[in-house]
């Protein structure tokens, strides 16, 4: 049982917080009951578990090395303001192209998404609406932060996720056959008037500059969002929501 706030164990914990230092360790912190377990039964590696029997936590992976701690330590380590007890270190997930299912119907592709709950509600819709994969270029934000994940609902660890430079990534929508479209507030047709039942990745970028004028002009289709009143834009993970809901609409009619 670790008691002390400055146990080794707990200044790792609080160390992994920082994107340097989960780069350097290729580890992260899980924290929660739900999102551990979904991370497990996806297949990602579970090194430790920790757990508070103050606040309610216990072991759940028979074959995971277990650490207790008190409530102080514990609270230190956590970043939620009410703990359930429950965390773990986990290895880095293999975010390589090379990874992803082969012929993809249906991609989000994601370039420089600066805010980690966005990036993570991208993934928890990517994994309602049945997209195949998720592709985050030119990354601004960390796919391990601890705000992506609880974000995602646990869909980080169970759709398909590839991190990549973007010109490795237009590469690998070429190979795969897959139809690049783009969002854009200022052009292009609404997202029913576009076919979206063909293989497609639907390009999103940051809320404050865009998609990249290289991905724009790779892309075989620019799609707006119909905007009405005085709005002109929507939040990044909402227009991900509204084009991904309109390719399964489509796809639900064939």
């Amino acid at each position: 049982m670790i008691t002390s706030p400055s146990n080794p164990l707990v200044k790792e914990l609080v160390r992994l917080r920082s994107r340097r230092h989960r780069d350097r360790s290729q580890q992260f912190v899980i924290e929660g009951v739900r999102p551990l377990a979904i991370a497990a039964g996806a297949g990602v590696e579970i090194l430790q578990q920790v757990v508070c029997p103050e606040l309610g936590g216990r072991a759940t992976f028979q074959d995971v090395p277990v650490v207790e701690m008190s409530a102080g330590p514990f609270r230190k380590a956590s970043q939620r303001q009410g703990p359930d007890g429950v965390m773990g270190v986990a290895r880095h997930l293999d975010t390589r192209l090379e990874a992803l299912p082969s012929s993809p119907s249906l991609v989000l592709l994601v370039e420089a998404i600066e805010k980690p709950g966005n990036l993570g509600a991208m993934l928890r819709t990517a994994g309602a609406a049945g997209a195949d994969a998720v592709v985050v270029t030119d990354p601004a934000t960390d796919v391990h932060n601890p705000n992506v994940i609880r974000a995602s609902q646990g869909a980080l660890f169970t759709v398909p996720l590839a991190v990549s430079h973007r010109d490795g990534t237009l590469e690998w929508l070429r190979s795969n056959r897959v139809r690049l479209v783009t969002t854009s507030p200022n052009a292009g047709r609404a997202p029913w008037e576009i076919d979206l039942t063909v293989p497609v990745a639907i390009a999103v970028g940051a809320e404050a500059v865009g998609l990249s004028p290289e991905l724009i002009d790779a892309s075989e289709e620019e799609l707006r969002i119909p905007m009405s009143g005085t709005v002109d834009s929507l939040n990044a993970s909402v227009s991900a929501a509204v084009v991904l809901y309109e390719a399964r609409r489509q796809r639900a009619q064939i």
